[in-house]
């Protein structure tokens, strides 16, 4: 373990808060390890003045980070930036980290979507740009407050470039387990990646585009076909870029959205309802973009998003009953 090696968390909102939290708790009193929240707005209130207060089953927790602050340039130079932010929020959240950011600095994306390395790469080309996903449901309930529910809790991340030597990223699994977090090494991070968009894309596009929850989709034989049919185009997609998904991959996601709650629903749904920014660009325009490129037919993804472009969508929809799900 390298002495005194800083981890920036930047986004302490529902994924953020969750792993952030951990580590937090775990190295508070660490001479080894330092966690520093890049917060803003309420948020950053709320968690200077009474802590962050990450919710589990089992029980709550106050944490308090070494640093919580909006500056970037309060932190001086970090070993890790753990990003959480939304996807639309990328460019402009990680750009002010520059004084934090030196070329052994090693930054893990963990957005919805299977583009954001390549973004920041570009922002930061000397940087280690990894790659992540994880699977929880979480939420921030509150302004310093991070509630998580159920066991599914778990983050992949790994290195598809030179960057990401075996001993760092080791070392880094380390860190995550240490603190109690379900972190793996991903040998493969572009197959975990795009198998987690599979999954997320489609949901969240349907659940969106219906505005219904899965057990509205999954008891509907029309809409659970809907449901396979982007399954198929995201495929299409990743086969187009000669990226190599297990084995019916596709059934065993189908199996996934039968075993989940019938209340569950996506957070870009929930935005939708609540009139908020979502990642619609990330989840549902970057596949019609990337079938346009690729010259891969991408028919009820089209449909979909022009429907979800219309102001008037939701003012003409029912809302349903919701379970957070990131």
């Amino acid at each position: 373990m390298l002495s005194s090696f800083k981890i920036a968390i930047l986004g302490v909102g529902a994924i953020g808060g969750y792993f952030g939290g951990k580590l937090a708790a775990q190295y508070a009193n660490s001479d080894d390890v330092e966690i520093i929240f890049i917060a803003r707005g309420e948020n950053e209130k709320a968690i200077r003045t009474n802590g962050l207060k990450l919710i589990t089953a089992q029980g709550e927790h106050i944490i308090r980070p070494s640093l919580v602050t909006s500056k970037p340039e309060q932190v001086g130079v970090v070993d890790f930036v753990l990003c959480c932010v939304k996807s639309y929020d990328l460019e402009t959240s990680i750009a002010p980290l520059k004084p934090c950011i030196s070329d052994k600095t090693i930054i893990l994306p963990l957005l919805y979507g299977v583009d954001a390395s390549e973004r920041i790469k570009k922002l930061f080309p000397q940087a280690n740009v990894w790659d992540g996903c994880v699977y929880i449901v979480s939420r921030l309930i509150a302004p310093g407050v991070v509630e998580e529910k159920g066991s599914m809790n778990s983050l992949y991340f790994g290195s598809s470039r030179l960057s990401g030597t075996k001993e760092t990223l080791q070392q880094v699994e380390t860190i995550f387990r240490t603190a109690n977090v379900n972190a793996r090494i991903s040998e493969n991070i572009v197959q975990t990646l795009w198998e987690k968009f599979l999954f997320i894309s489609p949901f969240a596009t349907l659940t969106s585009f219906l505005n219904t929850n899965i057990g509205g989709i999954m008891s509907n034989e029309q809409h659970k076909e809907l449901l396979f049919t982007l399954l198929l185009e995201v495929k299409a997609i990743a086969d187009a870029k000669k990226i190599s998904l297990s084995d019916n991959v596709v059934e065993k996601t189908m199996e996934q959205f039968a075993k989940l709650p019938a209340e569950t629903t996506s957070s870009m749904h929930s935005d939708f309802q609540k009139g908020k920014q979502t990642e619609l660009e990330a989840l549902t325009t970057y596949v019609v973009e990337q079938g346009n490129e690729l010259n891969v037919a991408t028919p009820n993804y089209e449909r979909m998003l022009k429907g979800l472009g219309l102001e008037s969508y939701y003012s003409n929809h029912k809302p349903q009953t919701k379970l957070f799900t990131n």
